[in-house]
């Protein structure tokens, strides 16, 4: 008899938690190193999520099912609540005394690399808590990594899967092996966090800090030590490390791995690299020249705070050099809409992302040429290849789902009290993965404590909504879904 996909999305769920489980070992290490008595509740998180893990895992191991994306569509969901809850365990355990609400919001603002926190005077927080947070989201940005070329590709709603890269020869496939693959991308992922780490420790920053911001760095999640978050470190250069790093996770992993391995520089032709690359220098140089003429700033250090704070919202990471909400209305206003925009297809980074927007404006320019010659038929292309039909629906039904998805969270959170800018774009920040918003709350320069429960609740599912792509997490919603 074939095996239910819930008890299969449940084992494959608790084996995951049994990873997570292992990994509350590393911050227990750090704090015994340390002499913080936290060590005792990772230690004890480790063994009860994994002792409990264990027995769901024994419980629900059967054969596999039939693959389907009914099965996969309920894998994914679940598989990021499990690890949103297992990650929230040691938080409401240790020291911090955070409740629920705030546990959660914490956790799944690391897995979905989103960066939004609930904890205030990061200074004093124990050292294994701060590695926690990194390290749930590098865990998160290698998970989401796997997410947006594998799974979501699959369902159509998360883009080009890996073997529909641009190249030369569109049907040949680079890696014949699926292990090949991932051992390709797990000696990437890991070496360019070791070189960020190196470049930050010799740009100044402690050992500590450098591994953190690194980890918190590639996978463009924007977590820091530190309240000031890169404020509290003096100098341009980790500000130009920082920017060239987030840069790298929000390229296709698969396009670095087309690199290192086989040296096919021909990759770097995908032409959402170039439209991610173009939107990233707009912003950064004209936000840089605005400051320049308006603050009377040298322009190598506007250009420095610009670029580095530009590219962290772009790339969806969230940290922050300044508060840029104080830069002048066009900052504010260039801020707002580059909290939209996103990185590439197969990266770390979140938000709508380039391809979309390249895909979008070839559907505008083709509907346009068809206005006036009516009869002519033209296909769009991405690069070499035709973009098909499927592809142009995701698309358009990935940008619907999302306008309809923040105009709701808006409305919700402005139910329960916040007003208009906080709530528009405290909505906007969770979907879209970036961290922080807008305002005296949300801003750069503040953080998520001061909101009620019930907006955190809120918050926390959206982050899941924006970093599962939204149409993947909606579907389960449909009463059709459930039916047979």
């Amino acid at each position: 008899m074939q095996t239910s996909p819930i008890r299969a999305a449940v084992f494959v769920s608790s084996v995951f938690a049994l990873y997570i489980s292992a990994a509350m070992l590393i911050p227990a290490a750090v704090d015994i190193y340390y002499g913080n008595a936290d060590w005792q509740v990772f230690a004890f998180c480790a063994m009860t999520t994994g002792g409990l893990g264990l027995i769901v895992a024994a419980a629900t191991r059967s054969r596999p099912p039939i693959q389907s994306t009914r099965f996969a569509f309920l894998l994914v969901a679940l598989l990021w609540v499990t690890l949103g809850l297992v990650g929230a365990i040691p938080f409401y355990a240790a020291s911090l005394k955070l409740n629920i609400a705030d546990s959660v919001f914490e956790s799944v603002s690391a897995i979905t690399t989103t960066g939004s926190t609930t904890i205030a005077g990061l200074d004093n927080v124990a050292p294994g808590l701060l590695l926690w947070r990194s390290l749930l989201q590098w865990i998160g940005g290698l998970g989401v990594i796997a997410l947006g070329l594998f799974l979501l590709p699959f369902l159509n709603v998360g883009g080009f899967s890996y073997f529909q890269i641009e190249s030369s020869d569109i049907d040949e496939r680079p890696f014949e092996r699926f292990s090949t693959f991932m051992v390709a991308l797990l000696g990437i992922y890991a070496s360019l966090t070791v070189l960020c780490a190196i470049a930050y420790a010799a740009a100044g920053m402690s050992s500590f800090d450098a591994v953190n911001h690194a980890m918190t760095t590639l996978a463009t999640g924007g977590f820091s030590t530190h309240d000031a978050s890169f404020g509290y470190f003096e100098g341009q250069a980790v500000l130009w490390i920082g920017t060239i790093f987030m840069l790298v996770g929000a390229i296709p992993f698969s396009i670095l791995i087309l690199l290192a391995v086989r040296g096919r520089l021909d990759a770097l032709r995908d032409p959402q690299i170039r439209v991610f690359l173009g939107y990233v220098a707009a912003f950064a140089l004209t936000v840089a020249i605005y400051r320049r003429v308006t603050a009377d700033i040298p322009f190598g250090e506007a250009l420095a705070h610009s670029a580095f704070n530009f590219v962290s919202i772009i790339t969806t990471t969230g940290f922050a050099s300044e508060d840029y909400s104080l830069w002048g209305p066009y900052a504010v206003v260039a801020a707002f809409f580059a909290t939209f925009l996103g990185g590439c297809s197969g990266s770390t980074a979140g938000g709508i992302k380039a391809y979309r927007f390249y895909i979008l404006a070839k559907m505008l320019a083709n509907g346009l040429r068809q206005l006036i010659h009516p009869h002519v038929v033209q296909s769009i292309r991405y690069g070499s290849r035709t973009v098909d039909a499927d592809m142009q629906r995701s698309v358009v039904l990935f940008m619907t789902a999302f306008m309809l998805a923040w105009v709701a969270s808006t409305m919700a959170l402005a139910a329960g009290g916040l007003d208009f800018v906080t709530a528009s774009t405290a909505a906007l920040t969770a979907i879209t993965n970036v961290g922080p918003g807008l305002g005296d709350l949300v801003g750069p320069a503040g953080n998520f404590v001061p909101l009620d429960n019930y907006a955190k609740w809120i918050l926390s599912f959206m982050m899941l909504l924006g970093r599962l792509e939204i149409v993947a997490v909606l579907v389960l919603l449909m009463p059709s879904f459930w039916r047979n």
